[in-house]
């Protein structure tokens, strides 16, 4: 049987393509196979060191910092790590646009963009596997895990930074299609309300509006009306979690099919329609990539379930 060789300790320095990436994510990337909840472990424990000071999981990497990883052995891959065939042919065809820098797409409502304790396996886990030779494959942003369309990866560390620059600085468009209760006025479509992040007993995340919350802002657009409800276009100006969905419901406009932020009476008719599903699909991403002074424009057409869905109304 061959031996499997003793871990060392490991220093690394950061290069500037790493710089700005949070410690927890540049660990997952270089410790493949470890356990997220084992990699979040020797953090918190101070095993892992940056410049000989214990750090937080969300410390932001800066170019020339020292890096110690501690020993840590790399079990063999468990078959629940691995994406099924059937993922795979699924995200094969959902491929929107790809060149040497980016990947987008169209993602499958019902995967998580990360796995975790519940769901193994998320876009990221699955398209890396996908793209063995991408070893820098990394999300550029996020979308829900009930939320279908224009999902952005970077294949390079270099990409990466440009698109967090591109986002921060409110430079990327992004539109979403929604399905919403009732009829919007027009003094209701412009929601500039902050919100903030909570977490109940149970551990469950969830969002409100609330004055001490961060500001963001939402547009909404009609863009076909129903006997109760209405298709809208949602413009993100800022890109909180949970954003549209809690501004929505903030205008007493839930979503249709959003069993966190929704209308119980709503969605039950909405399901009576045929709607299986959060009614909520990231349509359009655009931006220009700097480096490369590229124009990207890629639209993800509204998947045919919920397509189907309003033909019901």
């Amino acid at each position: 049987m061959k031996k499997q060789p003793i871990p060392t300790v490991q220093y690394i320095t950061i290069e500037s393509d790493y710089a700005d990436q949070r410690i927890d994510n540049f660990l997952v990337t270089r410790l493949k196979g470890v356990p997220k909840t084992r990699i979040y472990r020797i953090v918190r424990k101070g095993e892992v060191r940056v410049n000989k000071k214990r750090i937080e999981p969300s410390y932001r990497l800066q170019e020339g910092d020292i890096v110690r990883i501690p020993p840590v052995k790399l079990a063999d891959r468990p078959s629940s790590d691995i994406p099924s065939d059937s993922l795979i042919t699924v995200l094969s065809g959902r491929i929107l646009y790809e060149d040497k820098n980016l990947l987008v797409m169209n993602k499958p409502p019902g995967i998580p963009v990360h796995g975790g304790s519940q769901v193994k396996i998320g876009m990221v886990e699955a398209l890396r596997y996908m793209y063995p030779k991408l070893p820098h494959l990394e999300l550029a942003h996020r979308l829900d895990a009930d939320t279908s369309g224009c999902l952005v990866f970077a294949k390079k560390r270099s990409i990466l930074k440009e698109l967090h620059s591109l986002f921060r600085e409110g430079k990327v468009q992004k539109i979403y299609l929604a399905l919403t209760k009732g009829h919007w006025k027009k003094d209701e479509l412009r929601v500039e309300a902050p919100l903030q992040k909570n977490h109940l007993s149970s551990g469950e995340r969830i969002v409100r509006v609330n004055k001490e919350g961060k500001s963001c802002l939402t547009v909404f657009n009609p863009i076909e009306t129903y006997s109760n409800a209405m298709l809208v276009e949602a413009h993100l100006h800022t890109g909180r979690t949970h954003q549209i969905r809690v501004h929505a419901q903030y205008r007493q406009h839930s979503i249709a099919g959003d069993e966190k932020y929704g209308d119980k009476e709503f969605n039950k008719t909405m399901r009576e329609k045929g709607l299986k599903r959060l009614f909520l699909h990231a349509h359009i991403v655009e931006f220009v990539l700097p480096s490369t002074e590229q124009e990207i424009k890629i639209i993800a057409p509204l998947d045919i379930d919920l397509a189907q869905s309003l033909k019901h109304l």
